[in-house]
């Protein structure tokens, strides 16, 4: 390559890229399984077979007593019965006449004995005389020499990932070590000038290196060895001998960051000019920009992945090359993930040319299950973090319309999608206590909220999307909160609300509020920019509402259009400069440290839809609102007031239904 900028050389469809990395692969050898080295048993958990493990001796390597009784000639015991006792005699192992021995469970049982009579079934009659009152079959109560393994039996396939219980057959049959194929070195060397450490002082501009952390789990627990070395800065020289100093001692180099095509962006330069450049630009969503190689270090040929910097194609990236990779040379073919099948709650468009790995959230609720798009930022690594699964759109598709049914690859234990309490709606930050209490009281519970404001809470209740609904809907005629809008948008269904708290809203202000607002009328100024909510959110409705008295149209506000969908998000453009207020909660002020004014309190509700009442999940929900540690846990929140926590607020049913139904 030539220039100081990176330049793509060509955006190929992943099929190609993976060919072009194949053909590299194989061309330097290293297409096939590692080679193998012998690991003590207590070290090779998770290992990989090299070869098969045959049987080096019987087990058991003799007959064994598989009780606690007495050894005996089964033949001996013929036609004992409980009226005519067969009467034996305790003694030596030698061979005499109507001999019984005493065993313990484990013991080797004499010569000429081939059977067990457990203990419990003798009688002792003085003088090592024993009664019998029930003959015994031959070899009942004994295991047999090589009742588990036969010497030279096959006792487990090469390849195959050594799992506990096989370790413990391995050692069964003799051997005290296992051959099993070397773990691949893959030495990740992240770039990049503007990298700290976790705990590193923060200043505007710098970036946490998590990259290497997450990278460096997936390699070990896909088999590997990783090797993290320290972040080197944004210098094509100083990259480019950093990644030959790992090369020399690695099986493969994941070079994290700078594979764009940005200024400082050398990684495929860097690859060029250690190697063959394969492949720059993959048609994939997340991880666009690419870099596959092969690198010529020191007589050696070392494959090399050029991984990009946003966290969510840094993982992905490591689930589409490198899992596959580590698989190859440890000769195993990965387990399929789980699937699941299910419907889009929401649109979904794709870009035309390229794979697209959407992340999911999903949901059952009665007998249908429910798969909600999350955020498509590549940046954006909660959003690995929530995830249930992946849909895999592929290219030219161009998406799904809401209601198809799509198949998700879980990354969650399909268990567990049946046990969550899926609650839709307004966002509040007791929501998140309520996850963390339901996962300590419950654990075999999982509690998932999506944020879509209140209205659309109530939508997704309709449509039988989730258990809960958040709501604070002010009718303003009535001054009742949601009861109008459930008989609006649930005519037909049965619905509780329940309170979860009351909560103070107000404007959330910079430290020291330098603009001096003082309130409503204020949003009005040229010099005021504000952070809204978003449409349907109860939020916005309230500021709409309290627009409305102070004699202000929307289009007076500047920033109305600027939306976010949480109180936290709010808070969090108001403390970067983004806005100069935004309507929240006082909690959510007070978490990033900002100035409050006040001027509403407000009561926050779940509405329940009663045929959901019942359902295990839901009811332990509900019933931590009744818990004393939850409530003191949202009782110490700013602003929040718990006294009506848990009580009934109302009872909507359908127009002329009878009580009770």
């Amino acid at each position: 390559m030539t220039g100081e900028r990176a330049i793509y050389l060509r955006d190929i469809p992943l099929d190609d890229a993976w060919a072009a990395f194949d053909a590299a692969l194989e061309q330097a050898g290293l297409d096939g399984p590692f080679p193998a080295e012998d690991v003590p048993l207590d070290a090779a958990l998770g290992r990989v077979t090299a070869q098969p493990v045959w049987a080096r001796v019987s087990a058991p390597h003799y007959h064994a007593s598989a009780m606690d009784g007495y050894a005996v000639r089964a033949g001996d015991t013929l036609g004992a019965t409980e009226t005519q006792p067969v009467t034996l005699q305790e003694g030596t192992p030698e061979d005499r006449a109507r001999p019984a021995w005493p065993v313990n469970t484990g013991q080797p049982l004499p010569a000429w004995a081939d059977a067990v009579i457990m203990i419990e079934h003798v009688q002792p009659l003085g003088d090592g005389r024993l009664a019998i009152h029930a003959p015994v079959a031959p070899w009942q109560h004994v295991r047999p020499l090589g009742e588990d393994m036969v010497a030279t039996e096959l006792v487990l396939p090469a390849n195959h990932a050594l799992r506990p219980v096989d370790l413990g057959a391995i050692a069964g049959c003799g051997h005290a070590a296992v051959r099993v194929r070397r773990r691949p070195r893959v030495a990740i060397q992240p770039t990049g000038s503007e990298l700290v450490q976790p705990g590193d002082p923060l200043v505007p501009g710098a970036i946490i290196e998590s990259n290497g952390l997450v990278l460096a789990a997936q390699v070990r627990a896909w088999g590997g060895e990783p090797i993290r070395l320290p972040p080197v800065p944004d210098e094509r020289a100083v990259i480019r001998a950093a990644v030959e100093r790992a090369a020399a001692g690695a099986d493969l180099i994941l070079i994290n960051a700078g594979s764009s095509a940005g200024s400082e962006d050398h990684t495929a330069a860097v690859v060029d000019s250690l190697g063959d450049l394969l492949v720059h630009g993959v048609a994939v969503r997340p991880g666009h920009p690419v870099v596959l190689g092969m690198l010529h270090v020191q007589g050696r040929r070392v494959p090399a992945i050029g991984v990009p910097g946003y966290p969510v194609s840094a993982a992905l990236t490591g689930e589409i090359f490198v899992k596959p990779l580590l698989a190859r040379w440890l000769g195993i073919v990965p387990a399929p993930p789980p699937t699941i099948e299910g419907e889009l709650t929401r649109k979904v468009l794709s870009p035309a040319g390229d794979d697209e790995y959407l992340r999911v959230a999903v949901g059952q609720v009665g007998e249908r299950v429910w798969v909600t798009p999350l955020g498509r930022g590549a940046g954006v690594i909660t959003s690995l973090v929530r995830a249930d699964g992946i849909v895999r759109i592929p290219r030219f598709s161009e998406g799904h319309a809401a209601g198809d049914r799509v198949r998700v690859l879980l990354t969650r234990d399909p268990g567990q999608i049946a046990r969550t309490v899926s609650i839709i709606g307004s966002h509040d930050l007791t929501l998140d206590l309520l996850a963390q209490f339901l996962a300590e009281r419950h654990p075999a519970y999982r509690l998932s909220s999506a944020h879509v404001g209140s209205l659309g809470g109530l939508l997704a209740l309709r449509r039988g999307q989730a258990h809960l609904a958040g709501c604070h809907l002010l009718d303003v005629d009535s001054g009742e909160y949601n009861v109008t809008y459930i008989r609006q948008y649930l005519p037909d269904a049965a619905v509780r609300l329940i309170t979860l708290a009351g909560r103070v809203q107000g404007l959330i202000l910079p430290p020291g509020n330098p603009k001096g607002i003082r309130g409503i009328a204020d949003l009005a100024r040229p010099d005021v920019r504000y952070a809204n909510r978003q449409r349907g959110a109860g939020t916005r409705l309230l500021l709409d509402h309290l627009l409305g008295q102070a004699g202000l149209a929307p289009d007076q506000v500047r920033g109305y259009e600027h939306e976010l969908i949480t109180h936290l998000a709010v808070a969090a453009a108001v403390q970067s400069g983004q806005a100069d207020c935004g309507l929240g909660v006082l909690a959510a002020a007070r978490a990033l440290e900002l100035d409050f004014l006040p001027l509403a309190q407000e009561r926050y509700d779940l509405a329940l839809p009663l045929e959901h009442a019942a359902v295990p999940q839901v009811a332990a929900a509900l019933d931590l609102l009744h818990d004393p540690a939850f409530r003191a846990a949202v009782a110490a929140l700013p602003g929040y007031d718990i006294s009506q926590m848990g009580e009934v607020a109302a009872e909507i049913r359908p127009a002329g239904s009878k009580p009770g139904i």
